[in-house]
């Protein structure tokens, strides 16, 4: 099981990025996906998530409306569409299945998002 994030990048205020995460290793279209967020020296932060399908989509209070959850189940591909960034979106971003049997969830690397003047 591999999950792999990339699109992260150092940004202005007010921008917008584009994240990834490819899975491989599993039967992507079978599981939700979510992203979480970890800032330097705070606990994870979870942000959105999207069911198996992608019909559904949740997200935390603090992105609603200015991040997007989609995925690609083609492409075995989940992506977060981020606007109007904000130096409190400034954390290291990560993908994991919302659910897993016999572990802990799968989860990629992560991709770095800081943002600042």
């Amino acid at each position: 099981v591999q999950l792999v994030e990339s699109g992260g990048g150092s940004v202005q205020p007010g921008d917008s990025l584009r994240l990834s995460c490819v899975g491989s290793g599993f039967s992507f279209d079978m599981y939700g996906m979510e992203w979480v967020r970890q800032a330097p020296g705070k606990g994870p932060e979870w942000v959105s998530l999207i069911n198996a399908r992608g019909s559904t989509a949740h997200y935390a209070d603090n992105v609603r409306g200015r991040f997007t959850i989609s995925r690609d189940n083609a492409k075995n591909t989940l992506y977060l569409q981020m606007t109007g960034l904000r130096p409190e979106d400034t954390a290291l971003y990560y993908c994991r299945t919302t659910s897993w049997t016999g572990g802990p969830l799968p989860r990629g690397q992560g991709t770095q998002v800081t943002v600042s003047l």
